[in-house]
């Protein structure tokens, strides 16, 4: 099929994306949709702004829509920069978000596009050895759960950091694929980038037990 995948730069989103095209799926496009409000009832917000750097390095067409980061809003933004798009269906990072996936089921539902989720109700273990097997390089930039510090930021998802987050999600309860929210991470490199990149500008705000890597600019070699 010829698909549009949900893509916010994140781990789930890469590697969906990257599991439908080793599917042998076409994948011309990712949609970005851009809240106002960072606590988007749907989308992961922090650091969209670089997300057209990882478009480049796939060589995919980035199609941008527009919400106020109400339900509402998402959903319209959504439904507009789908709509126009010669696809057959939509990729999604989804893995236990009930909410997540009716509301992307309505959406594909009204345009009557397919919604292939390859990530969806999968065991989450499983799921991240599976990330990172793939060679999918990854980087923690949010921190939103009880048992993260700020040493956590700019933090690889690789072997080390899985056994931490086991530990996490031993004394605390997290998903360890910070599908409550817990963490949000930043894509560097998949094995279909033609290129890594790098974080060239960043700054860290941390407050309390939470905070947020800000990145203004990546670049590669």
């Amino acid at each position: 099929m010829r698909l549009a995948s949900l893509y916010s730069g994140g781990k789930d989103s890469t590697f969906s994306l990257y599991t439908v095209e080793q599917m042998g799926h076409e994948v011309p496009y990712i949609v970005n949709i851009v809240p106002e409000d960072r606590a988007s009832w749907i989308f992961h917000t922090p650091n969209l702004n670089v997300v057209p750097e990882m478009a480049r390095a796939m060589g995919k067409e980035l199609v941008l829509g527009k919400s106020t980061g109400e339900e509402d809003s998402d959903m319209k933004g959504l439904h507009d920069a789908l709509e126009g798009l010669d696809i057959d269906g939509v990729v999604n990072g989804a893995v236990w978000s009930d909410y997540q996936w009716d509301r992307m089921n309505i959406v594909c539902g009204d345009l009557g596009l397919k919604l292939i989720a390859p990530m969806w109700r999968k065991d989450q273990d499983m799921l991240m050895d599976q990330i990172i097997d793939s060679g999918i390089q990854a980087v923690i930039v949010g921190c939103y759960a009880e048992g993260f510090d700020e040493s956590w930021l700019g933090r690889p998802i690789n072997r080390e950091a899985l056994a931490d987050l086991k530990k996490l999600r031993e004394k605390y309860g997290i998903s360890i694929m910070g599908e409550g929210g817990e963490y949000e991470s930043m894509t560097l490199y998949a094995p279909n980038f033609s290129y890594p990149l790098k974080i060239l500008e960043s700054h860290n705000e941390w407050t309390r037990n939470n905070g947020t890597m800000f990145v203004s600019r990546m670049g590669h070699d």
